[in-house]
């Protein structure tokens, strides 16, 4: 949450003029989705020798090589997950989901973060990671209960359906795009840099929000005191209410990226968590 675009008793919710662009479809992401993979294994029969009838000693297993095929399976387990998430974030990523925007804080109390996109293609479990992009989020942090005004950010797995913002969409995006004059950051920020631009672009979080509206809608379905317009939006080269800020570049690419047909899902907390 930035600036003055979280209150809860700010504008009315604004009618969706969300359009729907063509465009690129990224295909790849991490090997743990919000979440399913596969194991497998085998077993061996002994032989008799038919020439002087004597039973044949079986032959030992090969338990040197047993740990050896564990040890290989799980790296290859963990080289198709995406790193750095729990089993139990890894869980929460629904199974179709193919694009997985991971936003790793730099500490629980640090308002410094890198985002990375991961992708998968249709059929695989071996998720793919993009870029990485340095990024900011709210100045004290992070926090697994938000409440409006705490300037932490929201840990959690969220689905990311609608776009928007004061300029036009990028060639190419793929989320319903609200291009609407209201978005505009009034006043300055947490550390008193300016705010302007900082909603040219913006792509909600579904953190206590209504899923396919506006991310200018008011809407708060588990209260006010939650808090809520928690978007990506530019960066101010400082930290957020709330929210998680990118640069330009970051941006417009994630516009272009970011596909509904693939079920594209944000996981955002402090490293280790």
């Amino acid at each position: 949450m930035v600036a003055r675009h979280a209150q809860p008793s700010a504008r009315k919710s604004l009618s969706r003029r969300s359009k729907a662009v063509g465009g690129l479809a990224l295909t790849t992401l991490v090997g743990t989705a919000l979440w399913a993979w596969p194991a497998s294994g085998d077993d061996h029969d002994s032989l008799a020798d038919g020439r002087n009838g004597a039973p044949k000693t079986a032959a030992a297993p090969d338990t040197a090589g047993a740990p050896k095929a564990a040890a290989h399976t799980a790296r290859d387990a963990a080289a198709r997950r995406i790193p750095g998430l729990s089993d139990a974030v890894r869980k929460q990523i629904p199974a179709n989901t193919r694009q997985v925007l991971v936003v790793t804080g730099k500490a629980r109390d640090s308002y410094e973060s890198q985002v990375i996109l991961y992708t998968r293609a249709e059929g695989s479990d071996v998720w793919r990671p993009g870029r990485i992009w340095a990024a900011h989020n709210a100045a004290r942090g992070w926090t697994d209960d938000h409440h409006y005004g705490d300037l932490r950010s929201p840990e959690g797995v969220y689905s990311l359906t609608d776009a928007g913002g004061r300029l036009p969409a990028p060639d190419g995006t793929k989320l319903p795009y609200d291009h609407n004059h209201n978005f505009v950051a009034n006043g300055t920020g947490v550390e008193g840099e300016p705010l302007a631009g900082a909603f040219d672009y913006v792509i909600a979080i579904n953190y206590n929000r209504v899923p396919g509206t506006s991310p200018l809608d008011q809407e708060r379905p588990d209260g006010a005191t939650k808090g809520g317009g928690v978007w990506l939006h530019m960066d101010h080269d400082g930290p957020t209410q709330g929210c998680v800020s990118l640069k330009p570049d970051a941006m417009r690419e994630l516009l272009r990226t970011l596909d509904p047909g693939l079920h594209p899902v944000v996981v955002m907390g402090p490293a280790g968590r």
